[in-house]
């Protein structure tokens, strides 16, 4: 239950030890040692999309452009799709990437491809990363294939 107590004024999910729990023979009622668990962050696709949008915004990926893919029935909620300058960057984007919504709980379920590819894919829950090379974006012209999906937001 969230927000609960255990009537020690302490949230459920928290333990306590006392130094004699945890040491066979130590005194009893020694020092107390609390630990409280986490509660994990519960993000929408959209909210792991917006956190991809940004890191790939401040990570200097350019025309950066979100599109909602719900209303077409489609094997994913959202696209993002960036720009890099070069397979270092496009590398460098990824890492950043997975690394910024991992710290919100959710994990890269699946990449492909490589930076010197020009090419970089990363599949989230719900969301799909496409980090492209300029030439390569062109190439796969995944706007124009997507072309009825509701663009969210584009950074240009």
């Amino acid at each position: 239950m969230v927000g609960s107590t255990r009537g020690d004024g302490l949230p459920a999910e928290a333990f306590v030890f006392t130094r004699s729990s945890l040491a066979p023979g130590a005194a009893a009622g020694g020092s107390v040692i609390i630990c409280a668990m986490a509660k994990p962050e519960t993000l929408t696709t959209e909210d792991c999309a917006r956190l991809a949008v940004d890191e790939a915004s401040e990570g200097l990926g350019a025309d950066v452009v979100l599109l909602d893919l719900r209303d077409l029935g489609v094997f994913t909620d959202y696209f993002v799709i960036a720009s890099g300058e070069t397979g270092r960057h496009l590398e460098s984007l990824a890492e950043a990437i997975a690394r910024r919504v991992r710290e919100h709980g959710l994990h890269v379920h699946h990449r492909e491809g490589t930076g010197n590819g020009g090419w970089i894919l990363l599949d989230f829950p719900g969301v799909v990363v496409h980090l492209f090379t300029r030439p390569m974006r062109e190439r796969y012209g995944l706007e124009r294939l997507w072309g009825r999906a509701r663009e969210i937001v584009r950074v240009q």
